[in-house]
């Protein structure tokens, strides 16, 4: 049994299936399907929410993701506050 030139490791050994591109590439395209089937569903879906952006088609995908950039480059600025030097327990 051969294996495509792509699914072998340079050992020559095969690649486990989670680090083939054919696999990256169909876990991709299945999570964007995803992503816009739940966007497509939250326009009919009723919403009832407290708020007034609730109210907005997608508000939930918007907020998680603006949420999701804010911890990254608080991180970002933490990083720079607390970091210790290379050899901070050598010493």
């Amino acid at each position: 049994m051969s294996t495509p030139r792509d699914e072998r490791d340079r050992d020559g050994g095969q690649t486990p299936w989670l680090y083939r591109r054919r696999t990256i590439n169909g876990l991709f395209w299945a999570l964007a399907g995803l992503c816009l089937l739940l966007v497509l569903a939250d326009f009919v879906y009723p919403r009832y929410g407290t708020f007034a952006f609730e109210e907005f088609p997608a508000a939930y995908g918007i907020f998680g993701f603006v949420a999701f950039v804010f911890i990254v480059f608080a991180g970002i600025g933490l990083r720079k506050l607390i970091m210790r030097d290379e050899d901070y327990y050598d010493r």
